[in-house]
């Protein structure tokens, strides 16, 4: 496969960017290769700057759950660019996207419209402190909330994959109001949130863990946590940039029958371009400013152009059957992958939610951040990069979740079957 064109982006990317990338996982250092850059991109696949072609199981890190191009968003898209990029106003499409989102998720009273998934949960902490008055964060070993300075601490996603300490620059004032407790664990977590001494403000979790890889609750998990927090008076914070409209069209939350205080989204929501979300009670929502105290303010939220994909792309989740049809289309997808990991690997362990799953590199179950570190992250890396070569695109870590969308035909799911037998073969030499 011709890469010279990615390679010379590459180096001139190193000259001017840090890393050569704008994010860091997408540096591929763990998986032992250079990054391919991608011109563009149609349905279940994408093309680098060679025209090489590869089925995309990426899928932009879940927001193109219908696929790249899907002419309804790009539609809106261009229609709404018709009127303009950005007001730096109040807009209509701002209220339509809200209702949709709204009425989606019953604990939802309110929604401010933020510019990343980072702002969305940097804005939600901030505005728990602001409701509750108290300052300590609970947040969940392994599960990533982006990269505001609270949230560093024993993170997932690219720092366990580039190896790298959770928190540096990141002030011990900042840190020693974070309290990182293990995922799945019911002891610890009623420990925890009846400790006396901790002043605890908020509860942050990723209700089906995706950062160390896909990361089910355990049965029982998210209601503990939601009667412990009810009861001790914690602001309970799903965050579902991930799950939100991918785990079903009400999330994680509709799936498993619990309302959080507050929810944040991102992704789905914006159906590709960038956009993040956050929204609960009206009673605590009623603490943001202009309405209450706490200040949260951003020149491009609510930008039209991503109000219009996000409309777009919801009004097409709502279709009768489609959650069911791409459940079905992973889980057998899922079960032929399982089949072929047994048949060629020592140790191996598939863990899958709906349409994402991470095929992991080592001995199950993985049910934490410690279980999940057993993998073998060298394997994967020989994995990934024997897949990259046949036109396979997987992510570049061992701890992030492969994506199934509605474009991936049966032909493409075919051929990344094939593809991974020739693949765990070549392991095996």
């Amino acid at each position: 496969m011709n890469t010279e064109k990615s390679t010379a982006l590459f180096a001139e990317a190193q000259r001017l960017i840090p890393g050569g990338v704008n994010s860091p996982v997408r540096a591929c250092k763990s998986v032992g290769c250079d990054p391919r850059f991608i011109q563009r991109a149609a349905g279940s696949k994408i093309y680098d700057a060679d025209g090489n072609e590869y089925i995309d199981f990426i899928c932009s890190w879940g927001p193109m759950i219908l696929g790249h191009n899907y002419p309804p968003i790009m539609d809106a898209i261009r229609k709404a660019m018709e009127d303009g990029a950005s007001f730096g106003a109040p807009c209509a499409r701002e209220v339509e996207l809200a209702r949709l989102v709204t009425e989606a998720l019953p604990s939802v009273d309110k929604v401010r419209f933020v510019s990343s998934g980072t702002e969305a949960t940097m804005s939600a902490v901030r505005l728990a402190r602001g409701y509750t008055g108290k300052k300590i964060i609970i947040k969940f070993d392994g599960c990533y909330h982006g990269h505001a300075d609270s949230f560093l601490v024993k993170a997932g996603s690219g720092v366990i994959t580039l190896g790298i300490p959770g928190s540096p620059g990141v002030p011990d004032d900042i840190v020693k109001n974070t309290v990182s407790i293990p995922y799945n664990n019911e002891e610890v977590l009623e420990k925890t949130l009846r400790d006396e001494s901790l002043d605890i403000a908020c509860v942050i979790v990723e209700p089906i863990a995706g950062n160390m890889g896909v990361v089910p609750p355990a049965p029982g998990f998210l209601q503990k946590l939601r009667d412990l927090t009810a009861e001790l008076g914690i602001v309970l914070i799903f965050d579902e940039v991930i799950t939100g409209f991918r785990a079903s069209y009400g999330g994680a939350q509709q799936k498993f029958g619990i309302m959080p205080d507050l929810t944040c989204l991102g992704k789905i929501i914006g159906g590709g371009l960038p956009v993040g979300a956050y929204g609960g009670k009206k009673e605590i929502m009623a603490q943001i400013s202009p309405e209450g105290p706490v200040y949260q303010a951003g020149t491009l939220s609510g930008n039209p152009l991503a109000m219009a994909a996000g409309t777009a792309t919801l009004t097409a989740l709502k279709e009768p059957g489609f959650y069911e049809k791409l459940d079905k289309k992973a889980a057998d997808f899922a079960e032929k992958l399982q089949g072929l990991a047994e048949k060629y690997l020592d140790e191996c362990t598939l863990n899958r939610q709906g349409s994402v799953m991470t095929l992991f590199f080592g001995k199950g179950p993985i049910v934490d951040y410690e279980s999940a570190m057993n993998a073998d992250t060298d394997k994967y890396a020989g994995f990934y990069r024997a897949m990259l070569d046949q036109g396979i695109y997987l992510a570049p870590s061992q701890f992030e979740g492969m994506f199934i969308s509605a474009a991936h035909s049966d032909d493409d799911l075919e051929k990344t079957l094939e593809m991974t037998e020739w693949s765990f073969k070549k392991l095996q030499k």
